[in-house]
């Protein structure tokens, strides 16, 4: 594995992580996370909103 592909991987992990946090900060606030956060780890936005409990 070259230097470049793991200094990507290791850029997406931390993405992923990020999104993550400021999705479940978004919560944690009671509100709606934005779409790019939930959208980072797959969650789809318009699903999440249907939930009602944030």
């Amino acid at each position: 594995m070259s230097n470049n592909t793991k200094r990507s991987a290791f850029s997406e992990i931390l993405q992923i992580m990020g999104d993550a946090l400021a999705a479940a900060a978004a919560v944690r606030q009671s509100r709606q996370p934005a779409a790019h956060d939930l959208h980072g780890h797959g969650t789809d936005p318009e699903r999440f909103r249907q939930t009602g409990r944030y």
